[in-house]
């Protein structure tokens, strides 16, 4: 334990990771993907064109994407999180409305590359894809709920983004193909929806169940 006056100095912070080739190559490889989508449809095909115009080779592309279109795909999600993220300002905004700036600017972020991300809504659909679906959409509910302030660390941090999770995946799929307005009106309802339940939530111990589950069997065991 330190006893002096003074505070021990702070280590020093690691300064931000420069991007290497990988990273850089990445999104290159990404931003001609999203170029040429809604032609080749998201698929292993888009995968070697889009390698092609950064000038890779075949063994480059299985080096740099092994898991081909599914790799692309998690890219673009990420873009997405990232460009919704650095729009957002939570300054003033109460719990409920952070939740919905948050989604609102992620389906924004992935409208702005609209062709691509319903190529892409396409792929995550199918059922060999429906796996990194949800992953990506866990991913982006995390980031939002991080963003917005939540510390939870018990069982809520996991049923808030498995909830937020249940909302981004139609709602994006709204904001693809029906617009914006529709999508907007769907995040809203199941928003308020979600603020109910908490509300209920907050006045129930469920885990007096479990309590007294745990108090019998103790009885149980001691009895003598």
């Amino acid at each position: 334990m330190n006893t002096s006056a003074n505070p021990a100095p702070e280590p020093d912070k690691e300064p931000a990771r420069e991007p290497d080739w990988a990273d850089r190559m990445e999104q290159a490889v990404l931003d001609a993907a999203v170029e040429r989508a809604r032609a080749l449809g998201w698929n292993r095909r888009l995968v070697r064109a889009a390698c092609e115009a950064n000038g890779l080779s075949r063994g480059d592309e299985e080096l740099l994407l092994p898991n081909g279109p599914r790799d692309l795909a998690a890219l673009l999600s990420r873009r997405h999180d990232a460009r919704a993220l650095d729009s957002l300002s939570s300054e003033g905004l109460k719990i409920r409305e952070r939740i919905f700036a948050g989604v609102s600017a992620r389906m924004e972020a992935g409208a702005a590359d609209l062709e691509a991300a319903r190529c892409c809504a396409g792929f995550l659909a199918l059922p060999t894809n429906v796996d990194l679906g949800l992953e990506l959409a866990w991913e982006s509910a995390d980031r939002i709920w991080r963003w917005a302030g939540d510390t939870a660390t018990d069982e809520n941090h996991y049923s808030k983004r498995m909830i937020l999770s249940g909302i981004l995946i139609p709602a994006l799929t709204l904001r693809w193909f029906d617009g914006r307005e529709a999508a907007e009106a769907f995040v809203k309802r199941r928003i308020d929806n979600v603020m109910t339940f908490e509300k209920w939530k907050a006045g129930k111990d469920f885990d007096a169940p479990l309590r007294k589950a745990t108090e019998w069997l103790g009885r149980m065991r001691y009895r003598g």
